[in-house]
């Protein structure tokens, strides 16, 4: 059984501790450590669970940290526990700057541990049953809105939310971005609150995302288009339809929905899936994944490179929303 720890015990910290208490045949959890002596007073009373005084206690008391800080931490937290040869679960983003990430990916490969990093949507029951669908998505939208809250405007909206979205669309995309188009705009913190992104792809692919915190509802919905095919994944419900275009030949079922081609061409009858879809808990799916992954000495889900490169896309947003803000003329 692993031994882990977990940095950071706020909202999301909280939760991560909850999951892996569940995992009791997976996980030891040893302890925790935050920064705020009042929350480890309150978290250890509430969850019965030791509290430590330093970072570098827990780190010296597992095999695994739990990563749960703000981004900003994110590079010190995981920069020492892995100069430790800790095995490390990383919330995303990665770190906050590429050349942070690249520094624990250098550091990763020479320690020779385990890294994943918490892009929580790939383990959506709703994503996982769209998984056997996909063959080379050609063109993707989503949208993801959230209501205004505090907590995560240490960032922009890029690296809070649309990130999730870049992940799923370089997860499923087979080829490179090459352009890259954005605009953003700050409207109650100091950092962009609403943005949007379009992704060209090598292989004539194009992906458009939105991502918003002042949204008056919420929403996480993503539509893959390709060749005869129509997923649309809800993150948020946890739903997934799938409409696919079979080409008919012979006698036309006349209780088919059909498309006519034309005169020379077949007609094509529209076929609906919806997966079944079991309630998981994405969260403690992730994290017991990763525990496979340290068993086994296999690659995680979300290795730390994808981390890399999905915080690599975000940047690159990042740029270019901040080159189109400066030639605005108001």
């Amino acid at each position: 059984m692993l031994k882990i720890g977990v940095l950071g015990a706020g909202h999301l910290g909280k939760i991560h501790i909850n999951c892996i208490q569940l995992l009791e045949d997976t996980y030891e959890l040893i302890g925790f450590y935050d920064p705020d002596p009042q929350i480890r007073k309150e978290v250890s009373q509430e969850k019965k669970i030791k509290s430590y005084g330093s970072i570098e206690e827990l780190i010296e008391a597992v095999d695994v940290i739990d990563i749960v800080t703000p981004t900003l931490s994110h590079f010190d937290c995981a920069w020492l526990a892995i100069r430790n040869s800790k095995h490390v679960f990383i919330e995303k983003p990665i770190t906050n700057t590429l050349a942070e990430a690249k520094k624990l990916i250098n550091l990763k490969y020479e320690a020779r541990v385990q890294v994943q990093v918490g892009h929580v949507e790939r383990f959506n029951p709703a994503f996982r049953s769209a998984l056997p669908y996909f063959n080379q998505p050609r063109f993707v939208e989503a949208h993801r809105l959230a209501q205004f809250n505090p907590r995560g405007t240490d960032v922009s909206v890029v690296l809070d939310l649309m990130i999730h979205d870049i992940d799923i669309v370089l997860s499923v995309m087979d080829s490179e971005v090459v352009k890259i188009s954005a605009s953003g705009v700050s409207v109650l913190s100091e950092t962009p609150d609403i943005a949007n992104a379009r992704l060209e792809f090598a292989n004539g692919s194009v992906a458009n995302l939105t991502a918003s915190r002042i949204s008056l509802k919420n929403m996480r919905k993503s539509r893959f288009f390709q060749k005869d095919a129509y997923i649309a994944v809800d993150f948020l419900a946890k739903k997934t339809e799938i409409v696919r275009m079979k080409e008919v030949t012979g006698e036309v079922d006349p209780f088919a929905l059909t498309i006519d081609m034309g005169e020379s061409k077949n007609p094509k009858q529209i076929l609906f899936d919806r997966p079944e879809i079991k309630e998981t808990n994405a969260i403690r799916d992730e994290l017991e994944s990763f525990a496979e992954a340290i068993s086994n000495n296999t690659e995680p889900i979300v290795t730390i490179d994808d981390g890399y490169k999905a915080l690599d896309i975000a940047h690159q947003i990042l740029k270019e929303m901040k080159k189109k803000a400066d030639n605005l003329i108001w």
